[in-house]
C-alpha cells in the first residue's frame, strides 16, 4: 500500500464500521476506484480486518511524514492478523532501521517481517510489473479448486512474491505452487499462520447411538 491509497482506505474503514461485526466468517470490504464493495470469506474477525487496515494507514502516515525518511524510502506496509510485512527499498541502512522501529512500536503490531532492502528506489515500470504479477497470482488462485483466494494476501516487490494468510497446510501448498509457476516470479516467500483443517462430522448410521 502506497501513500496515495490512504484516502481510499480511510473511506474503506468508514464502510467497514457500518457493517455488522460477525465472528469467524467476516465481511471484508474491498475498496476500488469505482467504490465496489465485495463481501468475501475471511478467517480474521471483522474487528481484526479493521485494525489491520488501521495499522497500515498509521504506518504509512508516520513513515512518509517522518522528516528523516522523506525522499529516502519506497515502503509498502501489509498487515494481516496484526503481523506486518514491510517491503520496498530505503536509500540508507539508517533509514531502514528507523522505518522498522516506527512500525514495530505501533499499537497492536505483534510481529514485523522486515523485507526492506538498502538500494535505489524502484522505478514506476518495476512497480507496475509487480502489480501485474500479483494479479496473475491471484487469478491463478481464484481458478484453483478447493482454494479460497480471498484468504490469502499476495504482495509482490521487485518480482518477489510474499504470501500471507491464516491457512491449512494444503491451502499453503496450493498457493505456493501457483505463485512459483507464475511467469515473472523470481522467488516466493511464505509468511503464513497455519491452522488444522476442519474435519466434517461423520454421518450417523440409523439404529446406532452416537458416542
Amino acid at each position: 500500500m502506497t501513500r496515495n491509497k490512504i484516502t481510499t482506505y480511510k473511506i474503506t474503514l468508514l464502510i467497514i464500521i457500518t457493517l455488522v461485526m460477525l465472528p469467524g466468517c467476516a465481511l471484508l470490504v474491498v475498496g476500488a476506484a469505482g467504490g465496489t464493495v465485495a463481501a468475501v470469506h475471511d478467517r480474521r474477525s471483522a474487528e481484526t480486518i479493521l485494525k489491520d487496515q488501521s495499522i497500515e494507514n498509521n504506518a504509512i502516515d508516520k513513515l512518509y511524514r517522518d522528516r528523516q525518511l522523506q525522499k529516502k524510502i519506497h515502503i509498502n506496509v501489509t498487515s494481516y492478523n496484526y503481523i506486518v510485512l514491510l517491503t520496498g527499498e530505503t536509500l540508507t541502512r539508517a533509514a531502514r532501521s528507523r522505518a522498522i522501529d516506527i512500525v514495530r512500536n505501533l499499537p497492536k503490531v505483534r510481529r514485523v517481517h522486515n523485507e526492506l532492502v538498502v538500494a535505489d528506489l524502484t522505478s514506476l515500470r518495476s512497480r507496475t510489473n509487480d502489480s501485474w504479477i500479483t494479479s496473475k497470482v491471484k487469478t491463478g488462485m481464484v481458478t484453483t479448486k478447493n482454494l479460497d483466494a480471498s484468504r490469502i494476501k499476495v504482495v509482490t516487490e521487485n518480482s518477489v512474491v510474499y504470501l500471507m494468510g491464516i491457512v491449512t497446510q494444503d491451502e499453503a501448498n496450493k498457493a505456493v505452487d501457483i505463485a512459483r509457476n507464475t511467469n515473472g516470479v523470481q522467488r516466493v516467500v511464505k509468511l503464513f499462520e497455519y491452522i488444522q483443517p476442519v474435519t466434517p462430522p461423520q454421518p450417523i448410521t440409523p439404529g446406532t447411538t452416537p458416542i
